[in-house]
């Protein structure tokens, strides 16, 4: 009960305050420049990594990131930057 009164609060909050929804719900945001770079905001952590995998930690489910020579040029407690060349994303929840 109390779980559905807070998603029609949030649902609330995101069309009268015009609030992104990557906000309110805890949702990642990916941001893409080609196949070079990705950067992704509001991850819980890496699970695994290597030159062809990341693997993240979602608040709902897992992100994996599959390439070659993948590098994380910058890791902070939310968001994660990473260069090589992106051959796929995966979304599991």
């Amino acid at each position: 009960m109390l779980r559905r009164w807070n998603r029609k609060i949030r649902k609330f909050a995101v069309g009268m305050l015009d609030l992104p929804q990557d906000v309110i719900f805890d949702l990642p945001r990916l941001t893409m420049i080609g196949n070079r770079q990705v950067y992704i905001e509001n991850h819980r952590g890496v699970i695994g990594f290597s030159s062809e995998l990341l693997q993240l930690r979602l608040s709902v489910g897992v992100l994996e990131i599959s390439g070659k020579d993948l590098v994380i040029r910058a890791i902070m407690p939310e968001e994660v930057f990473i260069e090589g060349t992106i051959a796929d994303i995966r979304y599991s929840g």
